[in-house]
């Protein structure tokens, strides 16, 4: 029965993250990077500067800075620890190069999702910022548009449901605390006929996970802010600082490494002996986890900065494209390094977050349960914030679908807690699989916009450089 399920679920996804929409959104990036001359290169130490300094007489809910940690609580998650690992394994280490590539150019997009989310946002009766894609599809393309602004905010409720914001965050935070506490399954219980038996581990940090869930997402977005300003940049922090670790101790290992991913990213089978699959394999998988770990191009991030309090749409452009720099290519890039240079992703056997927790224990100069120690509390905390990120992202989907109604998004929100409560139970591949599947389908109402829309995005570009001249 499973088998069947996985199966239909793999041609569903192959379909979905086809050589279509790959195209449509590297070559999203593409354009705006050529429009905006290499905007993310040029304004890049403004962004980094911007990002930590907020803006004075500022309308809006909660500070840039909060909004960005609210972004970045929803985007360095799973993604960066078990999705690099995923990719790296299925693809070949040239998918970490084909992750960052799409990094670079999803910097333009991100830029633009930022600017265009402030620019057309509006304030409800209650005073709270609404934005996103469905206000810049429905205000910047016109009435006539509204119907793939609804499309985009149905997808964007299954994929914080369905995809990157419950199943796949639990089920690595689940994997995670079994793996380091007990990773033989010797204490097991039986939960309901049709589960199966679960360890203990599991079985507690779900409930405890869905409590202190249900705790912060009650509070609403500025609760969800504050929590993120402190959990993201601590644990980002953290785990960058042993990352360098490992590299440092492993130093001599990295211009081979390097010469690894560039190689495999062309001619994968003279790395992998053909047993990983062909270039197209290795894209395929960098470009989708690389997406679903930075979200450039799906449109969720601006939905957070919409709630910024700014004045100056390029202003929170630039604070948001900051956040594809932290998470893929300083954060992923540095998971995927680590997994390369110690042979991690060579491994048989190993699945998911095992593979970065075998790279830690080979890498670092401490004991492997201090070294798996560490992970497993990065990639609990990542994981948590991300699933009140996202729970932010699809109740302001709801809110735009139901015409306001905050009866229906009050009814979510419960539905959300239920859903990282059984999350633990879900198989690993079925899990990430659905998260891709609604990631490929969100994406593509958001693009289409902005191809719309770049036009507006370089006329503010322009304007707005030209005012601070």
């Amino acid at each position: 029965m499973w088998s069947v399920i996985n199966d239909f679920l793999v041609n569903v996804d192959n379909f979905v993250w086809g050589v279509p929409l790959m195209v449509l959104i590297m070559a999203g990036g593409l354009l705006l990077t050529v429009r905006l001359g290499l905007l993310q290169i040029r304004k890049l130490p403004l962004a980094l500067k911007w990002m930590i300094q907020n803006e004075e007489e500022a309308e809006g809910e909660i500070s840039s800075f909060a909004a960005l940690c609210t972004a970045l609580s929803a985007t360095i998650g799973t993604g960066n620890i078990v999705g690099v690992a995923t990719a790296v394994c299925a693809g070949g280490p040239g998918a970490l190069f084909w992750m960052v590539a799409a990094a670079f150019l999803g910097m333009a997009t991100k830029y633009s999702e930022g600017l265009l989310a402030v620019k057309y946002r509006v304030v409800a009766p209650d005073g709270h910022s609404l934005g996103g894609p469905f206000y810049y599809i429905e205000q910047g393309m016109g009435k006539n548009w509204k119907w793939l602004a609804k499309l985009f905010a149905f997808f964007g409720v299954c994929v914080g449901l369905f995809g990157i914001g419950t199943f796949s965050q639990v089920n690595g935070i689940a994997s995670a605390i079994n793996g380091f506490f007990d990773p033989d399954n010797a204490h097991c219980v039986k939960i309901l006929p049709f589960l199966g038996e679960y360890s203990w581990s599991v079985v507690i940090a779900s409930l405890i996970l869905t409590v202190c869930v249900a705790a912060v997402l009650i509070g609403g977005v500025k609760r969800i802010a504050s929590v993120s300003q402190i959990v993201v940049p601590f644990m980002a922090i953290l785990y960058f600082a042993f990352a360098i670790i490992l590299i440092i101790c492993n130093i001599t290992e990295v211009p081979a490494a390097i010469k690894v991913i560039v190689t495999a990213a062309f001619t994968p089978k003279a790395i992998t002996g053909g047993a990983v699959g062909s270039m197209f394999v290795a894209m395929q998988k960098g470009v989708a986890r690389g997406i679903f770990s930075n979200e450039a191009g799906l449109g969720s991030a601006p939905i957070a900065a919409a709630a910024a309090q700014t004045k100056e749409p390029v202003r929170q452009g630039l604070v948001s494209m900051t956040g594809t720099f932290i998470d893929t290519i300083v954060i992923c890039t540095l998971t995927g390094l680590s997994i390369v240079l110690t042979g991690a992703w060579r491994v048989e056997g190993l699945e998911g977050v095992e593979v970065t927790t075998y790279a830690f224990q080979q890498g670092l100069p401490f004991p492997p349960a201090v070294s798996s120690f560490v992970l497993m509390l990065c990639l609990v905390f990542f994981a948590f914030t991300t699933i009140l990120g996202w729970d932010y992202y699809s109740e302001r989907c709801l809110e735009y679908l139901s015409g306001g109604n905050l009866k229906h998004v009050k009814v979510y929100r419960w539905i959300y807690i239920f859903a990282v409560f059984i999350g633990p139970y879900m198989t690993v591949s079925a899990v990430w699989t659905i998260a891709d599947i609604f990631n490929g389908l969100m994406a593509l109402p958001n693009m289409i916009a902005l191809f719309a829309l770049s036009g507006v995005v370089v006329r503010e570009t322009k304007e707005f450089f030209k005012k601070q001249s």
